[in-house]
């Protein structure tokens, strides 16, 4: 996987869009509420009475008289000349008024009844009166004249910043709940309908991390899945076929070249018997015996690759005494003697016969070559349905012991071999439930013990 991948969470990012595009759905169905109740005449954009009250009192003064008078601000000069429709009642205790502009005849009326309040709003109700119709706004306050009650229409521009307040606050009223509910459902919600929808997405997931190398026909299964996702799944599945045609021809072609080669195999073993005895026929001798044992890897990593037959009972002290009289002749004619030590007549495990004999005649074959030719290798087989394979060599490094079971790997670069044996070992361990590792034999050599299963006691 790339270390610049940019990878991001579907849900999250579904759910960031969703409530990005309520809250602006959302604003704009507020905006138009608003614009719509504005044109029908049911809502009036309020403008800021209060802003009226200040500047007359202000501007209010006595005149020689004692009665009541305006001072020529600019303040009240600049609210003549904005609000065309500006009408006002000012009185005082002592029963001097001042009026200027259209007073509503409702109002106008109202005279001194308000004396003893000291504010008040005074308007309609929206449905069963004319919306229209001008609400007033009464408040008692001081002057230079003295304290005053004004009365006046809700006129007046309301003041930039009021105005910002007040729309912020008729949102905040009316859409931040909302968005907030819708906010909350979206991110509840979303994650669900997402992971419904990706379900058959983490089963087909779920199926490629199960995906064996050793199983052919594996294929992701479409069910369930989106259209969108559908195809990347069709092509995995497309890609697997390739693959598994591509393993067949494979192994095929081991399979073919593995029986081809057996019978100029044994052709060469043929002729070798008839030499006369020598160093040279024992190393032509050993030689073949590489190559026939090469043939019969080739064919064992098609057998074991294809091996699907349920296990039998196997007796392991049988297993070792084939192969070690299999091995005897050529163990003697390689300068080693062949001991065969069993803790019992019989242990066994459940498994493949042919393979447990193919795994240990590696395994010897392999002290035989690396063994150093002096001394004796030993098969012990053990209680716990262990085997161990000891030479007198010079052994395996500890830093080694790790590899030495990889495909074509060597100790030394000059080593003779394919490097097959080991790792058709570990395998056939595998295979079984079981793990082969590698020990320090009690005279400096090697030790390989394959370990297995114990087979189930059976009364």
């Amino acid at each position: 996987m790339s270390e610049t991948a940019d990878h991001y969470c579907l849900r999250s990012k579904l759910s960031w869009w969703l409530v990005t595009l309520q809250a602006a759905l959302l604003a704009m169905l507020v905006v138009l509420l608003i614009a719509g109740l504005c044109a029908s005449g049911i809502l009036l954009v309020p403008r800021d009475e209060d802003h009226v009250i200040d500047i007359l009192q202000g501007a209010l003064a006595r005149d020689a008289q004692g009665g009541l008078m305006l001072r020529p601000t600019a303040d009240l000069k600049e609210l003549r000349e904005t609000t065309r429709d500006l009408w006002f009642v000012v009185r005082d205790r002592e029963g001097h008024s001042l009026s200027e502009g259209a007073v509503p005849g409702e109002f106008a009326r109202i005279g001194d009844a308000l004396d003893q309040i000291s504010q008040a709003r005074l308007g309609w109700q929206m449905f069963e009166d004319d919306p229209r119709k001008p609400p007033a706004r009464m408040k008692r306050v001081s002057t230079d004249a003295g304290p005053v009650q004004v009365m006046t229409a809700t006129q007046g521009p309301m003041s930039r910043a009021k105005t910002v307040f007040a729309t912020s606050l008729a949102f905040l009223a009316v859409a931040l709940p909302g968005l907030m509910l819708m906010a909350a459902a979206t991110f509840v919600a979303t994650p669900m309908v997402v992971r419904r929808a990706f379900a058959g997405i983490d089963s087909a997931a779920d199926e490629a991390r199960r995906i064996d190398f050793r199983q052919r026909g594996s294929r992701l299964s479409a069910d369930h899945l989106p259209l969108e996702v559908a195809p990347l799944v069709s092509a995995v599945n497309d890609a697997l076929k390739r693959l598994d045609d591509g393993y067949s021809r494979h192994q095929r072609f081991v399979a073919d070249a593995a029986h081809e080669l057996r019978t100029p195999i044994a052709i060469l073993n043929t002729r070798l018997e008839s030499l006369p005895p020598g160093p040279e026929k024992t190393r032509l001798l050993e030689d073949s015996a590489r190559l026939a044992t090469l043939a019969e890897q080739l064919l064992d990593i098609q057998r074991f690759d294809q091996c699907r037959n349920p296990f039998g009972r196997v007796d392991l002290v049988a297993v070792a005494r084939n192969v070690a009289a299999d091995l005897a002749p050529l163990a003697i004619a390689a300068g080693y003697e062949l001991s065969l030590d069993t803790a019992t007549d019989r242990v066994e495990t459940l498994g493949d016969r042919a393979a447990l004999e193919r795994a240990l005649t590696n395994l010897v074959q392999n002290a035989i070559q690396h063994g150093g030719r002096r001394g004796t290798i030993t098969i012990h087989v053990g209680h716990a349905a262990t085997i161990d394979v000891t030479d007198e060599g010079d052994g395996i490094p500890k830093h080694e012991r790790a590899r030495i079971f990889d495909p074509f790997y060597r100790l030394a670069p000059l080593d003779r071999g394919a490097g097959l044996g080991l790792n058709m070992v570990r395998e056939i361990a595998r295979l079984h439930g079981g793990h082969v590792s590698v020990l320090d034999g009690p005279k400096g050599g090697a030790c390989f013990r394959l370990t297995l299963p114990p087979a189930p006691f059976v009364p």
